[in-house]
């Protein structure tokens, strides 16, 4: 597998995000989470990145819930398409013409695995050198873009997912901060799929929302 990092330090990216011990990425306030950005060289690598960083999230965190957030309804499908495929994963899409009936039913489904995720997770020791005893059980996953996120004023719940992964970046801090409290569990980590372009995007997500958003680890292990 490609680094998650690959790329960061590269020609592609000549404006490195500033570190966070600089004062211009000292966050403003607290902030729930940890916050990652993850390099891509190309657009066309996008897809095969996040299948990647799936399969290692898997073989590190089995069961884990995980909210996938993309722009539009293309890139959904798309996702959905490209997830489907992966034998370790449970992926349920959220879709704004889905019918009120089904659409709770995956939101249920998506807490109840989140809720049974924690319980485990708190009862099992994982040491550096040895693998959960969930590893064999499959990625919860939730793919949504921002008009189908869970609503305060339908009564809907937020999803708590352990992990929330911006396939497209926000270009707003407005769809950032909404996406961290519909999805995001309070100790929750959220990556950033960035490519070249979108760095100027994801520097701006940063200062106007007190954020600290770090390169993320070349090993995964690191953040989960």
């Amino acid at each position: 597998m490609r680094s998650p990092a690959a790329g960061a330090a590269g020609s592609d990216f000549p404006d490195a995000l500033p570190s966070p011990t600089s004062p211009a990425a000292t966050p403003s306030h607290s902030s729930p989470g940890r916050h990652y950005y993850l390099a891509v060289d190309r657009t066309q690598f996008k897809m095969r990145t996040l299948l990647e960083l799936l399969g290692v999230v898997a073989d590190r965190r089995g069961g884990l819930p995980i909210a996938i957030c993309v722009s539009s309804r293309d890139e959904l499908d798309a996702v959905c398409a490209a997830v489907a495929n992966l034998p370790f994963v449970s992926m349920s899409p959220l879709y704004s013409d889905q019918a009120e009936a089904e659409r709770a039913s995956i939101l249920e489904k998506f807490r109840q695995e989140t809720i049974q995720w924690n319980q485990t997770s708190k009862v099992t020791d994982i040491s550096e050198s040895s693998k959960p005893e969930s590893t064999d059980t499959k990625l919860s996953i939730i793919v949504a873009t921002d008009a189908c996120l869970p609503l305060s004023a339908m009564a809907e719940a937020p999803l708590m997912a352990r992990v929330l992964i911006n396939y497209e970046l926000p270009t707003k801090k407005e769809a950032y901060l909404r996406r961290m409290s519909t999805c995001l569990a309070a100790d929750g980590i959220v990556i950033n799929m960035v490519v070249g372009g979108e760095v100027a995007i994801l520097k701006a997500l940063e200062e106007n929302s007190g954020l600290v958003i770090a390169e993320m680890p070349i090993h995964v292990s690191e953040i989960l």
